[in-house]
């Protein structure tokens, strides 16, 4: 049986009080159990600060100034925050596909350029990178790949995220309110995109959002709150 896609265990973070007078701040982030299998898409909500974008963080190994309190990560097999440097940047850059928001393209480098940025880090051989780079962008609907980014339009500019995403064939995407930025139309393109090009490679897909138009897309949903471990009961004293 194959290693579950993301497997998470005991994991509770917080952000460091400025004040160490302050009692501890509760826990941003608290999940006793979390796995999705080889394949799996999960919509994951949340009110805004509630969260959901340090969890994404916290899997993908980003937060490596405050690292989980407790507990572990692993996504296909392997315990993100055991790897250190340049292995988990390596590892990281091989099994996870990260959609931003704001998308992050890299400025100044073309739509095609921007998807073999990420392939640098695959097991793909680099005379082969251009020519994945460009069948990716073709499937997904980007007629000019040799265009800078800030010269496309927003939803074509996703669609570069998506491809950059996708590019080293992850185990696992990370889609982070991945129709913020785009209208209705757009937003309902864009998440039947990223679903279906994560179906075509058996990608998982952990999707955090608050669009309410997002839940009838996914057959997997759950909040924070109910991930979150159950507050310890109260016992209530009286008399006997």
């Amino acid at each position: 049986m194959p290693d579950p896609a993301l497997s998470i265990r005991a994991l509770k973070f917080r952000y460091a009080s400025s004040d160490a007078a302050e009692a501890a701040p509760p826990w941003t982030i608290d999940i006793p159990t979390l796995d999705l299998a080889p394949g799996e898409h999960l919509l994951l909500t949340g009110s805004s600060g509630r969260g959901k974008s340090t969890l994404l963080y916290l899997i993908a190994g980003v937060l490596d100034l405050s690292p989980p309190s407790t507990g572990e990560v692993r996504v296909a097999g392997r315990n993100i925050h055991a790897l250190r440097g340049a292995a988990r940047d390596t590892f990281r850059g091989r099994s996870i596909g990260m959609i931003f928001q704001t998308f992050h393209l890299l400025p100044g480098f073309s739509a095609v350029e921007n998807v073999m940025a990420a392939l640098m880090f695959s097991d793909i051989p680099a005379r082969e990178h251009r020519t994945r780079a460009l069948s990716l962008l073709d499937r997904l609907g980007i007629t000019t790949p040799d265009r800078d980014p800030d010269r496309l339009s927003v939803g074509q500019q996703q669609r570069v995220a998506v491809a950059r995403a996708l590019a080293c064939r992850p185990a696992l995407v990370l889609a982070d309110e991945p129709t913020a930025s785009l209208d209705p139309e757009n937003s309902a393109a864009a998440v039947e995109l990223i679903q279906s090009v994560c179906r075509e490679q058996n990608a998982a897909l952990l999707c955090v959002s608050h669009d309410p138009s997002l839940p009838s897309r996914f057959a997997r949903r759950a909040s924070l709150d109910e991930l979150a471990a159950p507050a310890p009961a109260v016992a209530s004293g009286g008399a006997a």
